[in-house]
């Protein structure tokens, strides 16, 4: 803080003669001290116009000053210290000293205290299940924020939400926010329409409540960090999330026709389930029986192409005994099963005996028997 040079804060009308400091040189404080000296000795009793006590007293004053400059941090706390309104130093916790005001001040900040903030709900109870609890010496706000908000898949889901925070760099929350509380509230409620706004409704309300979390706790903390606020955020946790009451009846009708389609999706899977590996067995068989049959007819026609190889060479070799052979063979295949006449033309016609036909008279006892 500056001072008027022309008429300063000790009277001196007019500022100094050259060759004496000049004029724009303050004041010579050992002449404001003698002249101090002389008019308080000049308006005191003579018996205290001692030069021993105005030193004295001034030795005290000047103690008691600069005794104010001590100051304590605790744990968990951190002190940010301003000389003349600027940012110089944070100290740890302890026992710390700082230069008296108005030349430096401290400001004392919790960095383990734990903020929060609902928008669009309220504080879960203590006999909630929910993990995110406020305890009665940590700060809370509420925001009453419309919770309704646009998915994905263009549906309407009630999603009111929870974010806890802290301060992790004492001078950046002071000096780079105006009013970190709202800022949290507007970047936190911007995060969630954008990440709901990305998601279907379906996993919003059932499996992906987790994840839809900790995007938001991302997309909060980098827009934080982008500011440089100095806040960390510790956990988002949604709440109670559903569809808006004005809808709330149509939707569990879509609700329950969902749950029939799929009903009858898993019960055709599992049909679809059950005849297709017998389908499949019976396809295999079919492939191996016709593999098998075609193995077995390749496998007898090379074995007659062979025969006939090794036939056609032993005719080659000896044709008189293989067309006797071969023709012995051929009619004892055609007449090995037939009835024969034997008669022996050397005899005449006197050679053809009656003879008892014992096959027949046999086949004929055999008929009777039965």
């Amino acid at each position: 803080m500056g001072w008027d040079q022309s008429n300063g804060p000790w009277g001196n009308s007019g500022g100094h003669k050259p060759g004496k400091g000049g004029g724009n040189q303050p004041p010579n404080i050992e002449d404001i001290l003698r002249k101090g000296k002389e008019h308080f000795k000049g308006s005191m009793p003579p018996s205290f116009g001692s030069s021993r006590f105005l030193v004295m007293a001034f030795i005290v004053v000047a103690a008691l000053w600069l005794i104010t400059g001590f100051y304590k941090v605790g744990p968990g706390e951190r002190g940010v210290v301003l000389q003349f309104g600027k940012y110089t130093r944070t100290t740890q916790p302890g026992l710390r000293y700082h230069l008296p005001y108005p030349i430096e001040s401290v400001d004392i900040v919790s960095i383990e205290k734990i903020n929060g903030v609902v928008i669009g709900g309220m504080q879960p109870s203590n006999n909630n299940s929910s993990r995110f609890r406020f305890s009665q010496n940590q700060q809370q706000t509420f925001r009453d924020a419309n919770a309704n908000m646009l998915t994905g898949d263009e549906n309407i889901v009630k999603a009111p939400f929870a974010v806890q925070w802290k301060i992790n760099d004492p001078a950046k929350y002071l000096f780079n926010l105006r009013n970190p509380q709202t800022t949290i509230q507007k970047v936190a409620e911007s995060a969630m329409r954008e990440i709901v706004g990305q998601t279907p409704i379906q996993p919003i309300l059932n499996e992906s409540r987790r994840q839809i979390e900790q995007d938001v706790k991302k997309l909060v903390q980098d827009t934080l960090d982008a500011f440089e606020s100095g806040i960390l955020i510790t956990e988002v946790q949604l709440q109670n999330v559903d569809t808006p009451d004005e809808v709330f009846d149509a939707f569990r009708d879509v609700q329950r026709a969902r749950a029939d389609k799929e009903k009858m999706r898993n019960e055709a899977e599992t049909y679809r389930n059950s005849i297709l590996p017998v389908a499949r067995g019976e396809a295999v068989k079919i492939i191996k029986e016709a593999n098998a049959y075609k193995e077995q007819v390749v496998a007898e026609a090379e074995g007659e192409a062979k025969r006939f190889l090794q036939v056609y060479e032993a005719y080659i070799r000896e044709k008189d005994i293989f067309l006797k052979r071969y023709y012995l063979e051929t009619m004892e295949e055609v007449l090995g099963n037939r009835q024969k006449v034997i008669i022996d033309q050397t005899q005449g016609a006197q050679s053809v005996l009656p003879y008892l036909p014992l096959p027949g008279l046999q086949k004929k006892q055999n008929e009777n028997n039965q």
